[in-house]
């Protein structure tokens, strides 16, 4: 399966028109699970300049991300913060993703794995221990302040 990512930063012209934008992107994550083509999403603010805000997300085809920037909800939320000049810059850059491969070194027996795996059940492959010694790697939840959201894992926090 072809995975395509999007990868958009965005500096907004102010703290307070970050919070506005927030407001206004408040139901993304519900918005986000039901579509079809989703896979994952995760937003963070740059370490070395925090009025750049830095989004990867992951879709099952070109034409699920496309429909995504052309949904309702989402158009009307980004030409709002347009209009209203919250957003100073948004730069979005799409990428074909041919695969994904998880390396990891456990620390409690050192065994080391490199596999490919599906972004569609990324969860579920982050979430399996280590073949060797069962040593259970930490998998960051979805909660209600992360900043990533995932198809794959069940949501039970809204």
């Amino acid at each position: 399966m072809a995975v395509y990512q999007s990868m958009q930063r965005v500096r907004f012209s102010s703290e307070d028109g970050y919070k506005k934008f927030q407001m206004v992107f408040a139901d993304v994550r519900t918005k986000l699970k039901k579509l079809p083509g989703f896979l994952h999403l995760t937003w963070w603010v740059h370490p070395d300049d925090p009025s750049w805000y830095n989004e990867v997300s992951f879709w099952t085809s070109f034409e699920a991300l496309k429909d995504w920037h052309m949904d309702t909800y989402h158009k009307h939320a980004k030409e709002w913060a347009v209009r209203t000049g919250a957003i100073m810059e948004d730069i979005i850059t799409n990428f074909e993703y041919k695969n994904a491969r998880l390396i990891r070194v456990c620390p409690a027996c050192a065994h080391i794995s490199d596999k490919a795996y599906d972004v569609a059940v990324e969860q579920a492959a982050l979430a399996e221990p280590c073949p060797q010694c069962g040593y259970n790697f930490p998998v960051m939840p979805e909660t209600l302040n992360s900043t990533a959201v995932f198809k794959d894992e069940p949501s039970t926090i809204f």
